[in-house]
């Protein structure tokens, strides 16, 4: 489920424009659990979670319209955390992200 809350997209540090937003999304580990993704790009995405992940462990992430991807945790606070995708997002899956969503990048 998405939320329309949303900032415009930005180039960080990073390189990738990253777009806020409120996503609804799996990650799948011992147990499958729900997770917000609160920013995305075409690289990567930051998630808040109700437990915290390790920095350096690859994840399974399942998001609408993608389905399931690999992830590899590059941050993690308490709860959240920042991962980078095993492989880049195509521009139209991350344009149709952000249209679901409600708004363009």
């Amino acid at each position: 489920m998405f939320s329309a809350d949303y900032e415009t997209a930005r180039v960080s540090k990073r390189g990738a424009p990253r777009s806020l937003l409120g996503l609804d999304a799996e990650l799948d580990g011992a147990r499958r659990t729900l997770c917000r993704v609160s920013d995305i790009s075409l690289t990567g995405a930051r998630l808040s979670t109700y437990s915290a992940l390790t920095a350096g462990s690859v994840i399974w992430l399942t998001l609408p319209l993608v389905g399931r991807i690999s992830a590899t945790v590059m941050w993690a606070g308490e709860y959240s955390s920042g991962c980078k995708f095993a492989e880049p997002l195509s521009v139209e899956i991350f344009e149709a992200l952000l249209l679901k969503a409600g708004r363009q990048r």
